[in-house]
């Protein structure tokens, strides 16, 4: 009796169940969306120092996780690859400081600057996808990242302080992207080797600042620290297991909820001023996603989301 045949690791592994794809793409963007609540919960520590926290907690999670799946065989290829190495170390540093600044930029009040940045993101993927790897645009995507470039332009003219916050959450998350597109490493495999990267830096971090300013005035924000790696690599499961069972055009039209949260936290949670500027911008950026998503449903076909 032959065997039963292994899934490609391309291909959804459960393609009878895209129901559950479909809430498990779901939970990751909610969690993503949400994750600034998390944060604000913490306000005693320095947004480095939550960032260090979720690096350095996330080490031992996804160990286990490894050793429950016995994905510790995976390193041995990729370690005798200097190649998919550098692309690791590469995105390692592009989501170091996609977290440090997403993080600060919670924790000092903007939230709303944070949204955009993921709004563009989708439109970035579009532009990286075409310069990059050489994939043609249609139409209507050419519009979309017109009008994209048109609401950037004139939030640059209203609100240049906080532009930057924007532009760099945008670019670091979509060079990530991009880059665990095209590295030789499934997801969790992937995951582990950044951590444990990035985890070095971080231990240093907590040990230098010293024990006053590494861990929080009191012991629920301190649980929460350390919970901090779960609630980091969580969505990022999530993702996987969605990531697996849906089409990357419906994953890609589930990424606007993140940022959607985001947007309605930041003005309607904690009140930060919606200027006229904002206004313009973000009306720019949904009219652009529209027209992406339209792209989307007419022909299905989207850069590789982040992971």
């Amino acid at each position: 009796m032959n065997a039963p045949r292994r899934p490609d690791p391309g291909q959804p592994s459960h393609p009878g169940h895209p129901r559950s794809g479909f809430f498990y793409g779901l939970g990751a963007y909610f969690l993503w969306g949400v994750m600034p609540i998390y944060f604000k919960l913490i306000p005693s520590v320095s947004a480095f120092a939550i960032v260090s926290h979720r690096v350095v907690w996330s080490v031992p999670f996804l160990l286990a996780l490894l050793l429950a799946s016995r994905g510790w065989k995976k390193f041995a290829p990729i370690l005798r690859d200097p190649r998919t190495l550098l692309i690791l170390l590469l995105s390692s540093a592009m989501i170091g400081i996609n977290w440090v600044l997403y993080t600060w930029s919670v924790v000092s009040g903007h939230i709303l600057a944070a949204s955009f940045g993921y709004y563009l993101n989708p439109l970035a993927n579009v532009l990286l996808g075409r310069f990059v790897l050489k994939e043609r645009l249609s139409k209507l995507q050419w519009t979309a990242v017109a009008i994209a470039g048109a609401g950037v332009s004139v939030l640059a003219l209203g609100a240049l302080d906080q532009l930057w916050i924007s532009l760099t959450l945008c670019v670091t998350f979509a060079l990530y992207g991009l880059l665990r597109k095209v590295v030789k490493a499934d997801s969790l495999t992937g995951l582990a080797i950044e951590t444990v990267v990035l985890a070095p830096f971080a231990l240093a971090f907590l040990l230098l600042i010293g024990a006053g300013q590494a861990w929080a005035a009191s012991d629920g924000e301190n649980g929460l620290l350390v919970l901090a790696g779960i609630a980091t690599t969580t969505p990022l499961l999530f993702f996987t297991a969605a990531a697996r069972r849906l089409p990357y055009s419906t994953l890609g039209m589930l990424q606007f909820l993140a940022p959607t949260l985001q947007f309605l936290i930041a003005v309607l949670l904690y009140g930060e001023s919606f200027t006229p500027a904002h206004a313009i911008a973000f009306g720019a950026i949904w009219t652009a996603l529209a027209f992406y998503v339209t792209s989307l449903l007419r022909k299905p076909r989207l850069p590789q989301p982040p992971e």
